[in-house]
C-alpha cells in the first residue's frame, strides 16, 4: 500500500512506514495513492461473512502486499477480540455499539489494531508514541500498549475537561505509560503533539509516533465496523449513519467505507457546540472558534486534524459535500434532551451517542434506515448521565476497577520547551540513544 503526504504529494510511503512515521512533511496527513474498490457483488458476500473474517478482507484490501492474509487475519483477530453489536432502539434507528472493548469506547478498535501492527514493526527498536486525546484515546491506546515491549506511551490531556473515569482509566497505570495534563484545551494539546513531530532532532532521538487518528493504522481499522453495521439493519431501504464528530477520524473512515463500496446513502456529522464543520459546509468559510468545553467531551476540538483527509477524498472521488454529507451542531441543552428521550425508549446513552442520535432523527426520512454510532458506555459519563436522569447507573467492572487508583499524571503548562525536557529525560529510548 502506498500512501503520500497531502501537503507534499510527492511525499510517498508504504504502509509499514506510515504507521511508524505517523505524520509527512510539514505535519501532512498520509493519504492512499489508490483506494480498493469492491463490486455490488463483492460487498454483497462481505456483508454476509461474520465480523472478523470480513474486516481481515477489507483491510487486506489496503495492506495485503505488506502483509499475508494468515498475518492479516492473526493482527484482526487479537485486536478485534470483543462484541460489536447493532440494536434496535426504535423502529427504523438502530445503534451500532463500540464500547465493548476493554476501555468501552470506539477508540478501542484503532488503538488496539495499531498496537498490534507496532508489536511486529517494534522488535529491533524503541519507540515513543506520544498522543493527545479528548477523553477516549487516551485509554485506549494506553491499554492497547500496556507493557508492551520497546513502546513507551505519553498522553496528554487537558486538565478538568475530560470526567473523572475517563482520567482514572489511563492515568493510573504506569509502568510505560506516562500522562500529562495540560492547562489548556484539546487543541493546545494537540498543537503540543504536532510542535513535537515537527522537531527532526526529537523524533529521532526517542523514536516519535502518534497514536492520534492521524494515524493510518487507526483509521483503516475503523473503516471495518461500518460493514458490520450495515451488515444488520434492514437493506430494503436507503442506510443513513450518523457520526458523532470531533476530530474527524471517525467519520473519515466511514467515508473510505463508501469509497470501497459500501452503499451508504448519506453521512452525517454530528457536532457539539464545536461546529466548525457545518459552518464551514453552510458558508464555505473554514472559520475556527475558541474550542467551548461541553457535555460531550471528546468532540471539543475546533481544528479538527482529519478535516484535510475528507476534503482529499472528496476530491478524488469527485464528491459534493451537498450530497453526500450533512452536518449539524447539538447544544448541551439538547443534549440533555435527547439522553431523557431515549432513556423514554429504553435505552441509556451517554453524550457523544446522544448528539448523533438527535441529529439523525431530524434528518431522517421515512423511507430510510438510520444508524447512530454509541462510541462510549453510559458509565464513563456516570456523573453527567445520572445527573440528566435523576438516577444511579451501573458501574461496569471494567472501570469500577480504577475508580479509586490514585492518579499518576503529570501537570504543565501547554509550553514546548517543557514538554520536549521530559521527553528527553523520561523516555527510555532517548537514554538508549544517550
Amino acid at each position: 500500500m502506498q500512501l503520500y503526504n497531502i501537503k507534499h504529494p510527492e511525499e510517498k510511503v508504504s504502509f509499514k512506514q506510515a504507521v511508524l512515521q505517523g505524520l509527512g512533511k510539514d505535519q501532512g496527513l498520509f493519504f492512499p495513492s489508490e483506494i480498493p474498490s469492491f463490486s455490488p457483488e463483492q460487498i454483497q458476500e462481505l456483508l454476509a461473512l461474520p465480523f472478523q473474517e470480513r474486516a481481515a478482507k477489507v483491510l487486506g484490501a489496503f495492506i495485503g502486499d505488506e502483509f499475508s492474509p494468515e498475518q492479516v487475519q492473526e493482527l484482526v483477530n487479537n485486536a478485534f477480540n470483543f462484541p460489536v453489536p447493532v440494536v434496535e432502539v426504535e423502529p427504523g434507528v438502530y445503534t451500532l455499539e463500540l464500547f465493548h472493548g476493554p476501555t468501552l469506547a470506539f477508540k478501542d478498535f484503532g488503538g488496539r489494531f495499531m498496537s498490534q501492527v507496532l508489536r511486529l514493526l517494534a522488535q529491533e527498536r524503541k519507540i515513543t508514541i506520544l498522543t493527545a486525546t479528548s477523553g477516549d484515546t487516551g485509554a485506549a491506546v494506553a491499554h492497547a500498549f500496556y507493557q508492551v515491549p520497546n513502546i513507551e506511551v505519553i498522553v496528554l490531556y487537558p486538565k478538568g475537561r475530560i470526567s473523572e473515569l475517563q482520567e482514572k482509566l489511563f492515568c493510573t497505570l504506569g509502568d510505560n505509560i506516562k500522562t500529562i495534563a495540560i492547562n489548556g484545551d484539546f487543541d493546545a494539546c494537540q498543537a503540543l503533539v504536532k510542535q513535537a513531530f515537527d522537531d527532526e532532532h526529537l523524533r529521532e532521538v526517542i523514536g516519535l509516533n502518534s497514536a492520534n487518528s492521524i494515524n493510518i493504522s487507526r483509521l483503516l481499522a475503523q473503516i471495518t465496523y461500518y460493514f458490520e453495521a450495515y451488515a444488520r439493519v434492514p437493506q430494503n431501504k436507503e442506510v443513513v449513519i450518523s457520526v458523532p464528530s470531533g476530530n474527524f477520524g471517525n467519520l473519515t473512515a466511514g467515508l473510505l467505507a463508501k469509497a470501497l463500496g459500501l452503499p451508504v446513502a448519506k453521512y452525517i456529522a454530528a457536532t457539539n457546540a464545536n461546529d466548525t464543520v457545518p459552518r464551514y459546509l453552510a458558508s464555505g468559510k473554514w472559520e475556527p472558534h475558541q474550542t467551548q468545553a461541553t457535555l460531550s467531551n471528546a468532540m471539543d476540538v475546533s481544528r479538527p486534524n482529519n478535516w484535510p483527509r475528507i476534503e482529499e477524498l472528496f476530491r478524488v472521488k469527485n464528491w459534493k459535500f451537498e450530497q453526500d454529507l450533512f452536518s449539524a451542531p447539538v447544544s448541551d441543552a439538547q443534549t440533555a434532551q435527547t439522553i431523557v428521550a431515549l432513556d423514554g425508549l429504553g435505552y441509556v446513552s451517554e453524550p457523544h451517542g446522544a448528539v448523533a442520535y438527535r441529529v439523525l432523527k431530524d434528518y431522517l426520512k421515512d423511507e430510510q434506515v438510520g444508524i447512530f454510532l454509541g462510541t462510549a458506555h453510559p458509565a464513563k459519563f456516570k456523573g453527567e448521565v445520572e445527573n440528566i436522569l435523576g438516577r444511579e447507573i451501573a458501574l461496569p467492572e471494567q472501570l469500577a476497577k480504577y475508580k479509586d487508583r490514585p492518579l499518576l499524571s503529570e501537570n504543565f503548562d501547554a509550553d514546548y520547551a517543557t514538554l520536549k525536557e521530559f521527553l528527553l529525560s523520561h523516555t527510555a529510548a532517548a537514554k538508549a540513544h544517550k
